[in-house]
């Protein structure tokens, strides 16, 4: 991996702690009605328990940590995201005390517009998708002197990469780990944890196959940009790839699973009847993709990670009644 992204021990556990003054370590719990359905051991990794109810939070603490620590002075700093970088952005910069301006694309989820909005950000609708936000968002930092968040960045792997510290240090001899890939920066930090520590964890990234852009590129093994990112699973919905991430997926990651919108839904209705959990779409893809493969891994030691439990009511009582959101 370049110097881009790359972090040492040291700089894990410092995050960590940062991470821990603001929020407890989540819980990594092996549900029993999960490991009969999927004939192994599943522990996962709860990060639909954080303060914004996803994982990235912690990518945004330590990002803005070091630009308040760095003295770099801006009107404020400005992102795109379909919800879960923008909560985690918001939140940072309130905690700061900095402005934040948040694009998102138009007709996304209300529910997470106004979380971002209650951590006090400025919410802006652009563009049809995440990737034309993002090119907006770019624009307009550049016009306003804005500091531009990016979706994938070292200070935001670093943080992130703290849940799997948290459950490699909690879990041992873990077979494998399934986790979805959006931008990257959680499969990336998770494979740069599993190297510092020495263990030979399987780690295996998850995509939808409406918005195949990671599987795409980790077949090439170079970036392969999509021409649509149609899935309901906003947190997988990328056209582009970033190269740094996808080098690091290409050299950490055993393979890319894609999981249908049918069998995302689904995930989400079993992690409702067998844990009484609320997982979103990304944050439910893992397990889809485990059970897709629960063959294969008959018997094993395995973790799912849960990234988030942000869904707004309509569209989860969609899922309850056994409706596919889109379809």
């Amino acid at each position: 991996m370049s110097h881009d992204t790359a972090f040492d021990l040291t700089e894990l556990e410092r995050a960590a702690a940062l991470v821990g003054r603001v929020m407890a370590p989540t819980p990594q719990y092996a549900w029993p009605k999960l490991k009969v359905r999927a004939g192994c051991t599943v522990w996962v990794k709860h990060e639909n328990h954080t303060p914004t109810g996803a994982f990235k939070v912690r990518g945004g603490l330590v990002y803005v940590d070091r630009l308040a620590r760095t003295g770099q002075k801006s009107p404020g700093v400005i992102s795109a995201t379909r919800g879960n970088h923008g909560q985690s952005i918001a939140y940072a910069a309130a905690r700061a005390g900095i402005a934040a301006t948040i694009y998102v694309p138009r007709n996304n989820s209300e529910d997470q517009n106004s979380a971002i909005a209650g951590f006090g950000a400025r919410v802006v609708e652009f563009g049809e998708d995440f990737d034309a936000a993002k090119h907006e968002a770019f624009r307009v930092a550049a016009a306003e002197g804005l500091h531009f968040v990016p979706s994938f960045h070292r200070d935001l792997v670093t943080g992130v990469a703290t849940y799997a510290f948290e459950l490699f240090r909690s879990v041992a001899a873990l077979d494998a780990v399934y986790v979805g890939v959006g931008m990257g920066s959680g499969i990336t930090g998770l494979i740069t944890v599993r190297d510092l520590l020495g263990l030979k964890t399987e780690i295996i990234g998850v995509g939808a196959a409406q918005a195949p852009a990671t599987a795409l590129s980790f077949a090439a093994r170079r970036v392969v940009n999509a021409p649509t990112a149609k899935t309901f699973a906003d947190g997988l919905a990328t056209r582009e790839p970033h190269a740094e991430a996808i080098a690091r997926i290409c050299s950490g990651a055993s393979r890319i699973v894609e999981v249908t919108e049918q069998e995302i839904a689904e995930a989400m209705r079993i992690y409702f009847d067998d844990t009484h959990q609320i997982a979103e779409g990304a944050g439910a893809a893992p397990l889809a993709a485990l059970l897709q493969e629960r063959h294969k891994m008959a018997g094993k030691n395995l973790a799912v990670v849960l990234s988030g439990g942000n869904i707004e009511r309509a569209r989860f009582l969609q899922v309850l009644s056994g409706a596919t959101p889109g379809q």
